[in-house]
């Protein structure tokens, strides 16, 4: 009991003095150990290098990647900018078009944009033979004779069926009213729309005296305002056959064309291209192909004149189209 108080007595406590035995002190060896990095960490700066660097130690393959993908980022982002430009341009540009065409409607009751709807003009069933008939009656009350329009005969001929139309079979001494008919029935297009173009072209439904060429270009098919017409297509029935038929091509293949549905068009005022013209939207494809049909819109002056003649800068063609369908028919856009 003794000798243990004793051995306790002579075990002496480390003072603040006292060294490690190692000969360093605690306090050095704390700040080394905070100041260790892990090395994971250590390892991630490594990683990461200056684009110089990088470029200094990349082998060719890598450097021309680089390259390849920096020119397609940049390539990409100018394209962008510019396909962003150019859309805010075609909105300010289709917004000029459909302001002024609002106010065309408003004040001439005429929408160079929309003239007549696709319901209207490609309703094939929008009259029976017997109320074609009864219409030429009425309308050409005033002519006499076997050459008016709703008494004239015409030997048709047999014209298979296509992708535009369905087949027509001839016959001899058909009535105008049969061939309108059968003519609307089989391409899909209006009776009406074709009555308004005869009396548009050759003023046909009201002739009181009918010359042969009148028949011969009955619906103004390929006898562009600036040439001679076709031979090909002279005659009654191949003018109003051919013209149904005629529509429906324009409507096939649109894209060969210069007047688009749901786009803007530049739209001349007359076949005379220092008459001007103006950027048209057009809303549908009975518009846009009446305009392949007829390529010019009327200007201030054949509106303001109504049925009347303009300047020497005027064409009357969609504006007749559109004052005759509306006062026969009713509003060709409703």
């Amino acid at each position: 009991m003794t000798q243990a108080k004793q051995s306790n007595s002579n075990t002496r406590k480390p003072s603040r003095g006292d060294k490690p035995s190692n000969g360093k002190s605690a306090g050095a060896q704390g700040k080394k150990a905070r100041s260790r990095k892990p090395a994971s960490t250590r390892s991630h700066n490594r990683g990461v290098r200056n684009p110089l660097q990088w470029w200094k130690h990349a082998g060719p393959w890598h450097k021309v990647k680089a390259v390849f993908v920096t020119t397609v980022v940049i390539v990409c982002a100018m394209a962008l900018a510019l396909v962003t430009v150019r859309f805010a341009e075609w909105r300010i540009d289709v917004k000029e078009a459909e302001t002024r065409q609002l106010q065309l409607t408003q004040e001439y009751d005429f929408d160079p944009g929309d003239i007549i709807s696709d319901g209207q003009f490609f309703n094939g069933n929008a009259m029976s033979e017997s109320e074609v008939q009864s219409f030429l009656d009425e309308q050409g009350a005033a002519c006499s004779g076997a050459e008016c329009l709703k008494s004239k005969t015409f030997d048709t001929t047999d014209e298979p069926a296509d992708e535009y139309c369905d087949a027509y079979k001839g016959a001899k001494g058909e009535t105008a009213a049969t061939i309108i008919t059968k003519s609307a029935k089989a391409c899909g297009i209006s009776q009406k729309v074709l009555l308004t173009v005869l009396q548009k072209e050759q003023h046909l439904v009201t002739a009181t005296t009918i010359t042969d060429f009148q028949y011969k270009a009955a619906m103004g098919l390929s006898c562009p305002d600036d040439a001679n017409c076709d031979p090909q297509y002279a005659g009654f029935f191949k003018q109003v056959f051919g013209s149904a038929k005629r529509y429906q091509y324009y409507t096939a293949h649109e894209d060969r064309y210069g007047y688009h549905a749901n786009a803007l068009n530049y739209v001349q005022y007359h076949p005379n291209a220092s008459c001007g013209g103006t950027n048209v939207y057009i809303r549908n494809k009975a518009t846009a192909l009446l305009y392949i049909y007829t390529p010019y819109q009327p200007n201030e002056a054949a509106l303001s004149a109504g049925v009347g003649e303009g300047d020497s800068c005027s064409s009357y063609g969609n504006r007749n189209f559109s004052i005759i369908y509306e006062s026969w028919f009713g509003s060709p856009r409703s």
